[in-house]
């Protein structure tokens, strides 16, 4: 008997639901070119801080222009999505292409040249501002395609796998890119491959939501867009985030502390292999109880599953605390989209989703700088304090934000409705 007979009858329960999600019309391409488009995310900060350092021999300017770049993207990417929830995406997102281009080959150009400083922060700024969040309009395309929740949440899941992939396969591309080649040419890939597939999204037409007009003012929007259930999702999710930029950091630092710098990668990995699992897991789940309360329940499990880090005191413990960690990290992901996607209008989705992207962003951002600092002055051991307390606080954040998330508008206030159960 083959190893595929044996093993067909196990993976179809898992893999059925996401090979059926491909049979809508469109939805392999417009998949497939957001996570071409998605692939600079973590090539971007990365690269820049391989950009700047190579050419200034500084990292805390490379930190710092990093930064900027991040912080922009973080506030740029909800205002591109507004507009798209009101104009469409295909239009706006080749604008926004566009700008991402011209300004992106512009940062390069003036760090190369070794223009004066000011410049590299405001070129940094502006490629950050014009980076809309394609995750986000993604996961609009496929709620305004299934009209059954469960789908929607196999749809979430499945996307949340194609973000992981894309930060394993972005960071090493842009390492052996901007250190074997040129510094330049890592975040310059970067630039090209989003622009590339975000232009190759923008013309898949027939699969993006129907814009929706904004009432006068537009003020009912904006609310919904900001409403207390994205707050309690985007506040959760920046503790989520901080976990991410502090385990990078930590695990580094803690494999260099005990002599094997090389097997980081490895603990990363399988950090990150954890969260895959569970991702595709989840996403096939058939679960009890409201949205509201599964996505409470996973920030909590979230919350415990990394407290196991605070063990660590070895590769092995390292190891197995990080997979158990990062089996908690997808279900809080996709059960908070998921639950955003039930309170938001259509004619704020996208909004509303990028919302709590930038609640994630801000988290890598603070998390990598709070690792850092606790790093250097406690110790690579010790630091794993920094992901330990952000998971606990996620987890917190979702249990006092639960009296929050019982509230559900009126349909009056909601615009067009809910899209989702």
């Amino acid at each position: 008997m083959s190893p595929r007979t044996v093993l067909r009858p196990l993976l179809r329960p898992l893999l059925g639901p996401y090979a059926r999600l491909f049979t809508v019309p469109g939805s392999a391409w417009f998949s497939l070119a957001g996570w071409v488009a998605r692939l600079p995310l973590p090539m971007l900060g990365l690269g820049a801080v391989l950009l700047v350092e190579g050419e200034s021999g500084s990292y805390a300017l490379a930190g710092a222009v990093s930064g900027t770049l991040a912080l922009a993207a973080s506030v740029g990417g909800p205002q591109w999505s507004r507009v798209m929830d009101r104009r469409g995406q295909g239009t706006v997102l080749r604008v926004a292409m566009a700008a991402y281009l011209v300004t992106g080959l512009a940062f390069v150009a003036v760090v190369v040249a070794d223009a004066p400083r000011w410049s590299w922060f405001l070129l940094a700024a502006l490629t950050g501002a014009s980076v809309p969040n394609i995750g986000a309009l993604v996961r609009a395309r496929w709620a305004a395609l299934l009209e059954d929740a469960e789908r929607r949440q196999t749809a979430f899941a499945f996307e949340s796998v194609v973000d992981e992939v894309v930060f394993v396969v972005g960071p090493p591309l842009v390492t052996v890119l901007g250190t074997m080649i040129a510094p330049a040419a890592g975040f310059t890939t970067g630039i090209v491959l989003g622009t590339a597939g975000g232009l190759w999204l923008a013309r898949q037409r027939d699969t993006e939501p129907v814009p929706v007009q904004a009432p006068a003012g537009g003020g009912s929007l904006r609310r919904a867009a900001l409403g207390p259930a994205v707050l309690v999702v985007c506040a959760a999710y920046l503790g989520v985030g901080t976990v991410f930029g502090a385990m990078d950091v930590v695990v580094v630092g803690f494999a260099e502390a005990v002599g094997q710098p090389a097997l980081a990668g490895l603990a990363l990995a399988l950090y990150a292999g954890g969260s895959l699992v569970a991702g595709l897991a989840y996403g096939v789940a058939r679960l009890p109880g409201t949205l509201a309360a599964r996505f409470v329940g996973t920030a909590v499990a979230f919350g415990v599953a990394a407290q196991g880090l605070w063990l660590v005191s070895s590769l092995p413990l390292l190891v197995g605390a990080g997979f158990l960690a990062g089996l908690a990290v997808a279900p809080v992901l996709v059960s908070g989209a998921s639950l955003v996607e039930s309170r938001v209008p259509r004619a704020a989705l996208t909004e509303a989703l990028s919302w709590t992207n930038t609640g994630l962003t801000l988290g890598v951002t603070a998390g990598s700088a709070l690792a850092g600092a606790a790093v250097d002055a406690w110790g690579a051991q010790a630091a794993f304090a920094v992901p330990a307390v952000a998971a606990a606080a996620a987890g917190l954040i979702g249990l006092a934000g639960a009296p929050l998330l019982r509230r559900v508008p009126e349909p009056a206030a909601r615009v067009d409705g809910p899209v989702g159960g």
